[in-house]
């Protein structure tokens, strides 16, 4: 019997997720949970799937995109407001979960025929990054809640102070048990990777386990894909005649804080990227448009070390051009 070829489009929810197989309109509902999964996987058996679709939904979806990445389906996860953008332009302004899994399997057709393709394809983070990526957000709501409760202490009255403070020393000392436990298991497993990345000046342990943990393409990528993908590339806002300020947007977000941080520290300990600042200020340049400048040479250099293999050096000598290259070396700026 002849399987038939098809896009489908899978919308996530808590308890279940919503299939739309092609665009007919058939559609089904299966629970979220490995019994539904499995149930899942059994019905795409029967069709020749070219490629699925799903939202990123806050990790809802994610141990279901595993799972079908496992069985050999070819999964894309792409961000729920361009699929939301997607679905509006096809003129779908209504939203439910049929009507959304409907839009996800269109916008899988609109996908599959670009020559590119693959690139919104990507591996999934592997067990071990996502213990990862699961203490590093645990570590930053501890964080939020410390920072919370210190601005408490300042205003609290003097019979509630006694209660904010054991709860400040308890979250410092879940913080640091946590980043003992994020540091071991970078150490441990990525213990290579770990030594390259840290060896620039700048990037901390934290930045470090960030970058394995967010970016699993480290050193696979080219220069500007990797600052699209983290948001620290200036984009475009053009129209006609208008010529906008370029801003940068989405990607990770925490990951930018982070190397927002790594900069700051960076521009005063690290001599390449100091020189690159001043140059940048010299010309005149907004002090946060080349703090930006400097986020993404950092994540160039990591991205460049990675793939070459090398640690941080800083003794050969390079001339900065318009487009500098994406390594750590000491800045020549010709007289």
């Amino acid at each position: 019997m002849m399987l038939k070829t098809t896009m489908v489009g899978i919308d996530v929810a808590k308890a279940t997720v919503e299939v739309a197989f092609d665009l007919s309109g058939i559609r089904q509902t299966f629970t979220n949970d490995e019994a539904g999964w499995e149930v899942l996987i059994g019905e795409l058996d029967s069709w020749v799937v070219e490629l699925i679709v799903m939202e990123a939904t806050g990790g809802l979806e994610r141990k279901l995109a595993v799972a079908l990445q496992a069985a050999g389906f070819s999964v894309a996860v792409v961000n729920p407001r361009q699929a939301r953008h997607f679905a509006i332009a096809m003129g779908n302004v209504a939203k439910t979960d049929r009507i959304d899994a409907l839009a996800l399997a269109e916008l899988a057709y609109a996908l599959a025929i670009r020559p590119d393709r693959d690139r919104f394809i990507r591996p999934l983070s592997s067990a071990g990054e996502q213990e990862l990526l699961a203490l590093i957000a645990r570590r930053r709501q501890l964080v939020t809640m410390a920072a919370a409760e210190h601005q408490r202490r300042t205003t609290s009255h003097g019979v509630a102070c006694e209660s904010v403070e054991a709860v400040i020393a308890t979250l410092q000392q879940q913080i640091e048990g946590i980043g003992q436990q994020v540091d071991a298991m970078v150490k441990g497993q990525y213990g290579e990777l770990s030594r390259q990345l840290t060896s620039v000046p700048g990037i901390g342990p934290v930045v470090t386990a960030m970058l394995i943990a967010q970016v699993p393409g480290l050193g696979k990528l080219s220069r500007r894909r990797i600052s699209a993908l983290v948001g620290v590339a200036p984009m475009n806002r053009d129209s006609g005649g208008s010529r906008r300020r370029r801003t940068i947007s989405g990607g990770r977000a925490d990951l930018r804080r982070g190397l927002f941080m790594a900069a700051l520290a960076a521009i005063r300990c690290n001599p390449v990227i100091r020189v690159f600042y001043e140059r940048l200020v010299a010309a005149r340049k907004p002090k946060k448009v080349a703090i930006v400048a400097c986020m993404r040479k950092l994540l160039t250099i990591a991205n460049a070390m990675v793939r070459t293999k090398t640690m941080w050096d800083e003794t050969v000598p390079l001339t900065f051009r318009k487009s500098p290259p994406p390594m750590g070396f000491k800045v020549v700026i010709p007289a």
